[in-house]
C-alpha cells in the first residue's frame, strides 16, 4: 500500500513539474516575439508609398478569380479564398497599372478566410479600401465575364478552390484561350485547381509537360489529415495524373514556377512573386517595392533549409545589423512549430534558436 501512495505522489510530482515547465517556456517563448504595433488594423493605402506615390498610368485590367464556395465538402469546416492571396497580388497589378476586377462562380460576396496571425500593413489597407471591399462585395459571376476585357487571369487560392474551380466551364475556355493566344494566367496555392481540366484545341491537357507548382500533398495533410478524405483531390497528385511535371519547393515556403505564359506559386508565401512575374510576362519591370518582414523571414528559413543553422544566422545578422531591413520573428516561430508538427525535434530547436538570435541581435545591436 505503501509503495502505491509513492507511486502517486511521483506521479503528482512529475505531473505538476511538467505543467510548471511547458508554461514556462509558452511564457519565454511569447516573449522571443514582438508587440504588435497598435496603428497596423488601421493602415490605409496612402500609408504605403510602393501604392500612393510614382503611381503609373493604366496599362489595362487584370481579371482576379476567388471561391464561392464556404464549407470544405460535407464536413461543417468553413473556407473560402484566402485574403492575403487576393489583397498582395491586387496591390501588385495596381501599382504596376493594372486594374484589378474580382470575379467568383457564383458572384456576390464570396466567402473570406482572414488569419489573423498572417496580416501585414498591405492586407489591412486592402480590408480599409472602400474600392477593394466594394468589388469583393460584388463579385463578377464568371458567366458574365468577358474574357476579352483583361490582358491576364490570376486564380486565388483558398481551399475552397477545390470544389468551385476544377469543373466550371467558363473558367476552362477562358484559360484555354488565354494560353493558346499567350494572355498571362496565374494561379496560386489551391488556385491551379482552375487548371487541372482544361483541354486545349489541339485535345491535350494544358497541364501536360508544364512546370507547375501548387499546395503540396506534405503542406496539405500537416494541416487537413483527412484531406484525402474530404477532398475531391489532392492537388498535386491530380496535376502529376494529368501529366504536370510538379515543383516542389520547402513546406511553407515561396516557391515559383514559370512555363511560358503560365505562372504559378506553390502556397500564399508565393503571391508577392506569382504576381511580380506575371507583371514581367506582361511586358513590364515590377515596379520597386521594398520586401516585406515576412518575405524576408522566408529568405532565412530557406537558407536554414539549404544550407545551415550558421548560415541562417549570418543572413540574419546582414539583414538587421548592415542592411537594417525588418524581419519577421512570427513566421520563423510559426516553421518552428511546424518542424514539432512533423516530428523534427532538431528542427524545432533550431528554429527557435534562430527567433532567440533575431531578437538579441534587434535588441543589441551594438554587442554583435
Amino acid at each position: 500500500m505503501f509503495k502505491k501512495y509513492r507511486f502517486i505522489k511521483w506521479t503528482l510530482v512529475f505531473v505538476t513539474s511538467l505543467i510548471i515547465v511547458l508554461i514556462s517556456f509558452g511564457l519565454w517563448f511569447k516573449g522571443l516575439l514582438p508587440h504588435r504595433s497598435p496603428t497596423l488594423e488601421t493602415t490605409v493605402v496612402v500609408d504605403l508609398p510602393y501604392l500612393s506615390e510614382n503611381i503609373i498610368p493604366v496599362r489595362g485590367k487584370v481579371l482576379a478569380v476567388v471561391t464561392s464556395t464556404d464549407r470544405i465538402g460535407n464536413t461543417d469546416k468553413s473556407t473560402g479564398y484566402e485574403l492575403t492571396e487576393l489583397s498582395r497580388a491586387y496591390y501588385v497589378f495596381q501599382a504596376n497599372g493594372f486594374e484589378v476586377d474580382i470575379a467568383s462562380p457564383l458572384g456576390g460576396k464570396p466567402p473570406v478566410v482572414i488569419d489573423d496571425e498572417d496580416m501585414g500593413p498591405f492586407d489591412y489597407a486592402f480590408l480599409n479600401d472602400e474600392i477593394a471591399q466594394l468589388k469583393t462585395s460584388n463579385t463578377i459571376p464568371m458567366d458574365d465575364v468577358i474574357a476579352e476585357e483583361y490582358q491576364a487571369v490570376f486564380f486565388v487560392g483558398g481551399k475552397g478552390a477545390m470544389f468551385d474551380f476544377p469543373d466550371n466551364k467558363k473558367m476552362q475556355s477562358m484559360i484555354r484561350d488565354y494560353y493558346e493566344s499567350d494572355k498571362v494566367i496565374g494561379a496560386v496555392c489551391h488556385g491551379p485547381a482552375a487548371l487541372v481540366n482544361v483541354i486545349l484545341n489541339n485535345g491535350h491537357r494544358l497541364l501536360e509537360n508544364k512546370k507547375v507548382s501548387g499546395f503540396t500533398n506534405k503542406e496539405e495533410l500537416l494541416l487537413t489529415s483527412d484531406a484525402e478524405s474530404i477532398f475531391p483531390f489532392l492537388l498535386q497528385d491530380r496535376i502529376i495524373e494529368q501529366g504536370g511535371n510538379f515543383n516542389e519547393g520547402e513546406m511553407y515556403l515561396e516557391k515559383v514556377s514559370q512555363d511560358q505564359n503560365l505562372i504559378t506559386g506553390q502556397n500564399p508565401w508565393s503571391t508577392w512573386a506569382v504576381a511580380e512575374n506575371m507583371i514581367e510576362r506582361l511586358g513590364h519591370m515590377p515596379k520597386f517595392r521594398k520586401i516585406t518582414n515576412e518575405e524576408n523571414a522566408v529568405k532565412v528559413i530557406a537558407t536554414y533549409h539549404a544550407e545551415s543553422k550558421k548560415k541562417a544566422k549570418e543572413v540574419i545578422k546582414t539583414m538587421l545589423l548592415k542592411e537594417n531591413v525588418p524581419m519577421s520573428r512570427e513566421l520563423i516561430a510559426k516553421h518552428a512549430i511546424v518542424a514539432a508538427m512533423k516530428g523534427e525535434v532538431g528542427g524545432f530547436y533550431d528554429m527557435i534558436g534562430l527567433v532567440s538570435f533575431a531578437k538579441k541581435c534587434e535588441e543589441n545591436k551594438e554587442k554583435i
